[in-house]
């Protein structure tokens, strides 16, 4: 029998699913690697991205009741519903009608990496696709470039820089 469930339940139930789907892609990747090799992994797990990032924009879209095309200003409130918003602690600076930093400030996956005794993940060229697919599903002129991502060094309170611009039409 199911019951309601008041805010703080639905939150933590949806930082729990947010949580297990996480699981799930590193088990898949570590699967992945180990069977195949790095390389292979880090290309199949960019394929697998291209497809999800424009499927989880439309669906932020959607509940935003917003269409494509709101340049930096949508992008950022749509950064604000992914997945990772509810695991990661994130920033958004230098926000311009044209152009902003996206900053992964703590990172799940490479903090369970290290806790495991494993090396970052190297995680730049996945980036590049995922963020990539995401924002133009947002809106077709923003265009991505890597700041900092791993396998670069960290650079000091982040782990991941990305900026994104828009571009005129």
């Amino acid at each position: 029998m199911r019951r309601e469930l008041d805010r703080a339940e639905l939150e933590g139930w949806l930082r729990d699913a947010a949580k297990l789907w996480l699981a799930h892609d590193g088990l898949w990747f570590q699967a992945v690697e180990r069977a195949l090799g790095t390389e292979e992994a880090i290309r199949l797990d960019a394929e697998a991205w291209r497809r999800f990032s424009p499927i989880e924009a439309r669906r932020i879209l959607a509940r935003l009741g917003r269409e494509p095309g709101g340049g930096i200003p949508l992008l950022v409130e749509a950064i604000e519903h992914r997945l990772y918003a509810l695991l990661n602690r994130q920033e958004t600076i230098e926000v311009t009608d044209r152009r902003a930093v996206f900053r992964m400030l703590e990172c799940r996956v490479q903090e369970a990496r290290a806790r495991a005794g494993l090396p970052d993940f190297p995680c730049k060229r996945v980036g590049l696709v995922e963020y990539g697919e995401f924002a133009r599903t947002i809106d077709p002129r923003l265009e991505v470039r890597c700041l900092t991502c791993p396998p670069d060094p960290p650079p000091g309170g982040h782990w991941c820089a990305w900026e994104f611009t828009l571009r005129d039409a």
